[in-house]
């Protein structure tokens, strides 16, 4: 949530390099891949490569796929693959291209701080955009 979170506008388009994923399709295959995590843990594994919208839309969307995974683990359903692949698979894909928002916001001359987020308040379920103010940055 924070390494979207007040990113200006033109965020959404900016590229470096050649031939670049924008933050929007970057932000898009995160949702992607939150969407397949929970299709893996109810055992109907799908992929889907979604066309990007506009930013506030992909932003909504990424909180409704991690709250509906989130919600699928905290319930009585059981997980119809190995936890450790899952972890290994989209959500340490996403933790990556989460890392590569905050470097392009950097570029993009709209940065934001770094964290410890080890001592940060951390409340279950609490997967949406509003989230406690940080309690060490840096």
């Amino acid at each position: 949530s924070k390494t979207i979170r007040t990113a200006p506008e033109s965020f959404a388009e900016f590229e470096i390099g050649n031939e670049p994923r924008t933050p929007l399709k970057i932000l898009s295959h995160i949702g992607d891949l939150m969407d397949w995590a929970l299709s893996m843990a109810r055992g109907e594994p799908k992929w889907n490569d979604s066309t990007p919208r506009n930013w506030a839309a992909e932003a909504d969307r990424f909180h409704a796929a991690l709250q509906s995974l989130d919600s699928y683990f905290a319930s009585d359903e059981p997980l119809h693959c190995e936890a450790e692949r899952l972890f290994q698979g989209p959500i340490a894909d996403a933790l990556t291209h989460t890392g590569q928002l905050a470097m392009l916001r950097r570029f993009a001359g709209s940065p934001i701080k770094g964290e410890n987020y080890f001592v940060a308040e951390i409340v279950a379920g609490n997967v949406g955009p509003v989230q406690a103010k940080p309690k060490k940055e840096f």
